[in-house]
Formats: C-alpha cells, sequence, structure tokens
C-alpha cells in the first residue's frame, strides 16, 4: 500500500488530527452526503466513509488521491478514476500530485503473456486494457492448472515487441524479476519490473521501457491496474531521458557486433 504524502499523518497512527496542505482536497470539502456504514468506529464521520465521483472528478489527469483507510469507493468513482488515470492510496486527505505527461497516441497493441503464477492476474489486466481502448494480444497460456516456465512466454512477448508485431509488452510471473531477464536478452527490448505507479512512470519516461512485468505475488488486481495506467499514460522522456536511452541501446548494439565478428571469424577459420 503506498504511504500518505510527508506531512499527513500515517494511516494507523494514533494521533486523530487531519492534517490540512495546500491544495489538498478533503472529502469534507467535497460535501459527501450519506450516513455512517454499519459496524463504523464511535464518532466516525460519514464524510469519511464515502469517496465519490464529485472528488475524483476534481483530480488532475494522472494524480494521486489519498484517502481515509476505510473509505468506500463507489462505482462511478472508481469508473472516473480509471478513465482519468488516477489512483487511490490510503491517507487522511487528497491531494492531487502533478500530471503525468499526456499522451497523445493511437491505441496501443500490446503482446501479454504470463507463466502459470501469473496466469489469473494476466486474464483480469486483458479486459482492462481493452477498456482503456488498447489492443492486447493475449500470447497464453490458456490455463493456471498446468505449470510452464516463465522464459518461454517472456520471450513470446519480447520478440513481438523487438520485430515491431505490437508496441508494447506486458508479462506477469511471481515476482516479475525473472521474465524482465529474459526480456532484456532481446534486442531491441528495454524491460521493466515495476512494483508501484511511481517506479512505472519512472521506467516509461526515464528509461523508455516497451515491456512491463508484473508479480502477481506482489500485486493484487486493483494495485496491477495502478501501475498498468501509470505506464500507458506516460510519455517517453526527450532531453536527457532520450540521451541516455540512446546510449544504453549502444551498449547492446556494440556486443551484437561483437558476437558477430566473432562469429563470422569462427566460420573463416572452419
Amino acid at each position: 500500500m503506498a504511504q500518505a504524502p510527508v506531512g499527513q499523518t500515517p494511516a494507523g497512527s494514533a494521533s486523530t488530527e487531519r492534517v490540512s496542505l495546500p491544495g489538498a482536497v478533503a472529502l469534507e470539502s467535497m460535501g459527501q452526503p450519506g450516513a455512517a456504514s454499519q459496524g463504523s468506529a464511535p464518532g466516525e464521520s460519514a464524510e469519511r466513509e464515502l469517496v465519490g465521483e464529485g472528488l475524483v472528478r476534481a483530480a488532475a489527469e494522472g494524480s494521486e488521491l489519498v484517502i481515509p483507510p476505510r473509505a468506500r469507493i463507489t462505482p462511478m468513482a472508481r469508473d472516473l478514476a480509471f478513465q482519468k488515470g488516477v489512483t487511490f492510496v490510503t491517507g487522511r486527505s487528497a491531494e492531487p500530485l502533478a500530471p503525468v505527461a499526456s499522451v497523445a497516441r493511437r491505441p496501443a497493441r500490446i503482446a501479454v503473456a504470463s507463466d502459470h503464477g501469473g496466469h489469473d492476474l494476466k486474464s483480469q489486466l486483458i479486459p482492462l486494457l481493452k477498456e482503456m481502448g488498447e489492443r492486447p494480444v493475449d500470447l497464453g497460456p490458456d490455463t493456471a492448472a498446468v505449470s510452464v516456465d516463465y522464459p518461454d512466454f517472456a520471450s513470446l512477448v519480447a520478440r513481438e515487441v523487438s520485430e515491431g508485431r505490437v508496441d508494447l509488452g506486458i508479462i506477469v510471473d511471481g515476482a516479475g524479476i525473472g521474465s524482465a531477464m529474459v526480456a532484456n536478452k532481446v534486442p531491441g527490448v528495454l524491460a521493466a519490473n515495476c512494483w508501484n505507479a511511481a517506479s512505472a512512470r519512472n521506467a516509461r519516461e526515464h528509461n523508455h521501457a516497451n515491456v512491463l512485468t508484473l508479480g502477481s505475488g506482489h500485486l493484487d488486481l486493483s494495485a496491477a491496474r495502478e501501475v498498468l495506467v501509470a505506464f500507458l499514460s506516460t510519455a517517453e522522456g526527450e532531453g536527457r531521458h532520450a540521451r541516455r536511452n540512446d546510449k544504453t541501446l549502444q551498449v547492446e548494439a556494440a556486443h551484437l557486433r561483437t558476437r558477430q565478428l566473432a562469429r563470422t571469424f569462427d566460420e573463416g577459420r572452419g
């Protein structure tokens, strides 16, 4: 669970003080109606119980909203948050952070695969991608009942990206680490194992990642969706980020040339 912004009382703290931050949108300021739910602690306000569409509408695109620990999010609020790329984290008030870069692009064709451990999460992410207007391509496996090896499916996604048949790739295994290692062996692939929205934005903006790997053992559907939205809604950074990315690809190209020269030399000697 993400931590509350600096200066706010963390969830579970003994203090009941509500901290007001510049630009923060507190739930009570939104005038949310409704009575406290059954089983609420004595004195717990109704405003802290319900997160409605109005709160999400007030947030910037791609921002994070800090909500009370026991808040209930209405279906309309969830839908609007998904459309705007807004993510929810636990805290005392809602402070929109700086929005991520706007990405004006056509729907991305995205290769998606997993191992057996990541199958269930992968199956849940594909409908989300379609709702976002993307074009996911499921490369398997079809079931979680049979054990498979993550390198087989990670390499399938990586090759689709490397050879230009898709725009991006997503791979889900238990931790996301092994699949990232496999994918990064394929030329032109820049795979990043991301575990929260911030790491996903960094992977795209700073590192120009074109493959996202997720760990089903560390992320539930809600957390994975936050990562996914951040990854897809963040543009590749220009300037110093582009320059450094070029250097990364130059390292790969140099090793490929060295291997090719060594192979040609060996063939000539044979």
